[in-house]
């Protein structure tokens, strides 16, 4: 399976940037819906900002998933791979 990989930065509260990739298959376009990804992602995280846009969250490459991402996206559209200051 080919995925897009979006590249996400996000300034904590506490000041950390928080970098993470959202990973969607290639046919998934819209901009908002990789938003919405990468604000349910954060929600989980409970880290609160008003919501993703393009100054956080661009298109960076595409790539062939591994067969955890395969079975991430399956199961809810999506995966991230966490990247910096996640936790």
């Amino acid at each position: 399976m080919k995925v897009n990989v979006w590249d996400t930065y996000v300034l904590k509260k506490n000041g950390t940037l928080m970098h993470f990739d959202i990973l969607v298959p290639i046919e998934t376009s819209e901009e908002d819906t990789v938003f919405q990804y990468g604000d349910d992602y954060l929600s989980d995280k409970n880290v609160h900002i008003q919501s993703l846009s393009a100054s956080e969250c661009r298109l960076c490459h595409m790539e062939t998933a591994p067969p955890q991402v395969i079975t991430s996206i399956q199961e809810k559209g999506y995966h991230i791979i966490e990247l910096q200051n996640c936790d």
